[in-house]
């Protein structure tokens, strides 16, 4: 996936938060969602 993909018209980027830690972002790899920090999952 390339960056610009990401990006809105606006130029805003759609990211999720990590409900554990709140403020670390949760990454996004197709079949799961993961954070970094935490090792929080959430399986799609």
């Amino acid at each position: 996936m390339a960056r610009y993909d990401l990006y809105e018209e606006d130029g805003s980027v759609e990211r999720e938060q990590c409900p554990r830690c709140g403020d670390a972002y949760l990454a996004d790899h197709g079949d799961r969602m993961h954070c970094g920090r935490c090792s929080y999952t959430e399986w799609q």
